[in-house]
């Protein structure tokens, strides 16, 4: 199975996305959820309007979509879930750090994003573990 990466990122009104391994995908939206259907319409027009020939190579056979949230994207479609304050303790980033980059006052540098990324995925794993 083919995995098509989507990496979504949040301009100053909407959300863009694009593919990173497989051209032409691109898709806008006010939302995320916006943005993976408006992702579904682009796969759907390619595939219609295009002969298989000229499809990119993941489409033509089976594939999922592995999406990709830049820091500032992921902080505020989940900050209804995560409080900055769990999040301080999940990455060792401060509130007031992590509030600036919701907000869009600062920009993570790569380190830093990597930190959350790490602190995230270590997160998840434990949730993972747990059973019942």
């Amino acid at each position: 199975m083919e995995k098509i990466i989507m990496a979504i990122e949040k301009t100053s009104d909407h959300y863009d996305a694009y593919s990173e391994n497989c051209d032409g995908i691109y898709a806008a939206g006010d939302s995320i959820e916006a943005v993976k259907e408006d992702t579904a319409r682009a796969i759907e027009a390619i595939r219609k309007n295009l002969p298989e020939a000229q499809w990119p190579e993941p489409l033509k056979g089976d594939y999922r979509i592995e999406w990709k949230l830049d820091v500032q994207s992921f902080l505020e479609y989940y900050r209804e879930y995560l409080s900055l304050s769990g999040l301080e303790k999940i990455t060792g980033i401060n509130q007031k750090q992590l509030s600036n980059y919701l907000n869009r006052r600062a920009v993570p540098r790569r380190r830093q994003a990597e930190r959350i990324s790490e602190g995230l995925h270590k997160f998840a794993e434990e949730l993972l573990s747990i059973t019942l």
